[in-house]
């Protein structure tokens, strides 16, 4: 077979071309398989061959951007996930939305992104309520993520945490698991010393999946159906929580629960603040101030011991401004000792007036600051102190001891078993309600 060549020509001016004679225009081109011999090709690079090279590098440079317009494309699904990605871009505090749509017993997770008019960003997943990152202005106009958490919804599954999280049904410790309602004993999950520590281990609402009832931009609700028996605990009860972004930098959380039978209830948020925005420093250099003249004392297994005790003249006092890390080590205090760091309930002054600050954190690195409000008559100053650095959370950042501040808003520990307390108890037609606002700022 005699080899030949195919030759595209270039049209100069109309031509006939095929048995239907098209007419070919202008700029058009034929192609022609003409036998293969020197001379042919000989003239047919003498008349084209700068015609030839131009083309070529013209298909060749709109081919390869093509082939590179490709790669992008296909660098961009790898990077979010594969097919049926809907946003992949990433929020201010690094977060990649993907890692957070998973479906787990047939209920979907995510991460919604709540923004104001200041650029504050908080990202939260309806996986136990939990506020995944909070990005806010330092004095430098840097802002920086102050909370402690995981980058995908795997890890807040499976590594027992509770950064974050919205909790119930009852936030903080039950003594030895029991209690009593309209004459019955209930016996709760007993996961920390042999106490029902914020709903149990596994079966608390921190490990729960929510409905979304509303997201706008600076909005988002949450609802939890928690069936009777859930934990052991009575009553069909529908738990709400509504987090609001606003425009004065401060976050809004309400909590609403109604039940079809008497129950307790006692909600809380369990954000792990650390305002210098690097997790691995501790936050032992904060300043911290609680508007509490007296505080609840805990055993050796941090359980209440029934006790309201002044804060006078101890290392509890913060009622002006102190640092955190002052007194924490000094273990000759026996509470200081149990608590291994300060891990207590301070009774508040505020009277629930969500009007008057209940605490306040100050950042001298940063300069950031939160006011934390409430209409609760208690808080629960935990500092981190079973943060070991074993525990990986963004960005790959071990979370050492003491590296965090949480601030939980509540009843007492243990109030169920304690009626002479403010009372967590729920009854049918009744509506319980929280409020809990954390408001940052800065000062310079």
């Amino acid at each position: 077979m005699q080899p030949y060549c195919i030759i595209r020509y270039p049209v100069k001016k109309p031509i006939k071309r095929g048995r239907k004679t098209r007419i070919l225009k202008k700029r058009e081109c034929f192609w022609r398989k003409i036998p293969f011999n020197r001379t042919n090709c000989s003239n047919f690079t003498k008349n084209y061959k700068n015609r030839i090279i131009n083309q070529t590098h013209h298909i060749m440079k709109k081919f390869t951007k093509g082939l590179f317009g490709i790669a992008l494309i296909a660098l961009a699904l790898c990077s979010c996930g594969g097919e049926k990605q809907q946003n992949c871009t990433l929020t201010e505090s690094g977060l990649n939305p993907e890692k957070f749509v998973k479906e787990f017993d047939g209920k979907k997770t995510a991460l919604y992104t709540l923004t104001n008019k200041n650029g504050v960003e908080v990202c939260i997943t309806n996986l136990g309520g939990r506020i995944a990152s909070i990005m806010v202005p330092g004095k430098d106009g840097v802002k920086r993520d102050v909370v402690l958490g995981f980058d995908n919804v795997d890890d807040y599954k499976n590594i027992s945490s509770d950064f974050g999280a919205c909790i119930g049904r009852y936030a903080n410790r039950i003594n030895q698991g029991k209690i009593t309602v309209e004459g019955v004993e209930y016996q709760l999950p007993q996961n920390n010393y042999g106490h029902c520590l914020h709903g149990g281990f596994l079966e608390g609402w921190q490990y729960k999946i929510f409905d979304v009832e509303q997201v706008t931009g600076n909005k988002l609700t949450l609802v939890l159906n928690s069936p009777d028996g859930d934990a052991n605990f009575p009553g069909n009860v529908v738990a709400k929580v509504t987090y609001t972004l606003t425009d004065e930098n401060a976050i809004d959380i309400a909590y609403e629960a109604t039940t079809d039978k008497t129950t307790i209830i006692n909600m809380t948020n369990h954000s792990y603040f650390n305002l210098t925005g690097d997790a691995s420093k501790p936050i032992t250099d904060c300043l911290l101030t609680i508007n509490a003249d007296n505080y609840t004392p805990v055993d050796s297994t941090f359980m209440t011991t029934g006790e309201i005790l002044p804060v006078e003249n101890t290392p509890m006092d913060f009622r002006t401004a102190k640092e955190i890390g002052k007194e924490i080590n000094n273990y000759d205090f026996v509470q200081l000792k149990n608590g291994n760091g300060y891990d207590h309930n301070w009774v508040l002054n505020t009277a629930g007036d969500i009007t008057k600050v209940a605490a306040k954190v100050v950042c001298p690195e940063t300069g950031i600051t939160l006011e934390v409000y409430t209409d609760e008559p208690g808080v629960q100053i935990y500092t981190g102190n079973f943060l070991d650095g074993k525990v990986k959370g963004k960005k790959g950042i071990a979370y050492p001891q003491r590296s965090a501040i949480c601030l939980e808003t509540q009843k007492y520990p243990d109030t169920p078993n304690k009626p002479e307390w403010p009372s967590a108890i729920l009854k049918p037609g009744e509506k319980y309600t929280s409020h809990c606002i954390f408001k940052f700022g800065v000062e310079k």
